[in-house]
């Protein structure tokens, strides 16, 4: 069964990427914990900025609509069970009639909320959502311009995130959607697909590229996403990694050409495994594990020909034909070594 994947892992990533590129050594689970508490401080600072837009009624710098305005901010410090002291500016009114709600006055420890932050800033929620959850999280009753004002002004720092510039060069990148259910606005759950990229650069470090939400996977959309990697930095990518879905190899020729597309191994073991009956399930799994462990290309096309003739290569005999029908896709990482084959294989 395949895992399902927690939007928490991607974002927790990606600060880890980031704060790399920035010079931040981060070795100890200290180091860490001091990291993202500073973020939380930082996204907390964003959220109250946002709900004394919606108190005052208009943006930092535009049209005064009363006699209240901003007065700079104040500094506090929150104590958290989890990440010690969070340090945060609370924006104030000239007026001193401002009372936030998403660290109220006075208050000084964070009880978890940290955590509540962190999944709204990841998951995308909805505006009904995120009042449901304030709600019966808190007893908060908000509206929808408060939530609105409240996430806008995160929106800025996933949106740098989304557009950042990218490294001209990656060994490997891998290719992939996933199907997610996400419900609309209008309170309707429907299916997406996420199309993940997830690169591997000169120096070995991941990084994901970007994530990606349509109706449907196909491959006119992934070029949309191969030409959006081409305008964010990507000049060349050695070996492009997919599951094999059909057109994809004109898509990839179509933005990058001289990169070798590999159909995803792992991928193929699971397809290979679908219809496979339980007794034979491990058995089968085993079979196929001196193919694709083989030291070149012509000593796995032996071992793919030797499990077709099997006993179990014979029962399934679609097995055999599916590595057949790709096997070009199949082999180009036979003609690395080391780490870059460990890559691919290990995907």
């Amino acid at each position: 069964m395949k895992r399902k994947t927690d939007p928490l892992d991607s974002v927790a990533g990606q600060i880890l990427e980031n704060a790399k590129k920035s010079g931040l050594e981060i070795n100890t689970a200290e180091d860490a914990e001091n990291l993202m508490a500073h973020m939380l401080g930082r996204l907390l600072t964003q959220m109250l900025d946002g709900e004394m837009t919606n108190h005052l009624g208009y943006e930092r710098g535009g049209k005064r609509v009363t006699e209240n305005e901003r007065n700079g901010h104040s500094s506090k410090t929150l104590k958290s069970s989890s990440l010690g002291n969070i340090r945060i500016d609370v924006p104030r009114d000239r007026k001193g009639e401002f009372e936030p709600r998403v660290v109220p006055k006075h208050k000084r420890q964070l009880a978890g909320f940290e955590d509540k932050v962190l999944a709204l800033y990841a998951r995308g929620l909805s505006t009904r959502e995120i009042q449901g959850f304030l709600y019966d999280e808190y007893g908060m009753e908000t509206s929808a311009e408060f939530i609105s004002d409240v996430t806008d002004a995160i929106l800025p720092e996933v949106e740098k995130w989304q557009n950042r510039p990218l490294d001209p060069f990656y060994t490997t990148v891998f290719f992939d959607a996933i199907r997610v259910k996400i419900r609309g606005d209008n309170g309707i759950v429907t299916p997406k697909a996420v199309h993940l990229a997830l690169g591997v650069n000169a120096q070995g470090r991941k990084e994901v590229l970007g994530m990606w939400v349509a109706d449907n996977e196909s491959a006119k959309y992934w070029l949309k996403v191969f030409t959006e990697l081409k305008n964010r930095g990507v000049s060349d990518i050695l070996i492009a990694v997919t599951d094999g879905l059909k057109g994809m190899k004109e898509a990839l020729e179509a933005a990058f050409p001289n990169t070798l597309l590999q159909t995803c191994i792992v991928h193929l073991i699971r397809n290979s495994l679908k219809f496979v009956g339980y007794k034979d399930y491990k058995a089968v799994a085993g079979a196929l594990k001196p193919i694709y462990r083989a030291v070149n290309a012509a000593d796995a096309r032996k071992e793919l020909d030797a499990f077709a003739q099997s006993e179990l290569g014979l029962r399934y005999p679609y097995i055999a034909k599916q590595w057949i029908d790709s096997w070009d896709k199949v082999i180009p990482f036979f003609d690395f070594s080391g780490e870059l084959s460990n890559q691919v294989q290990s995907y």
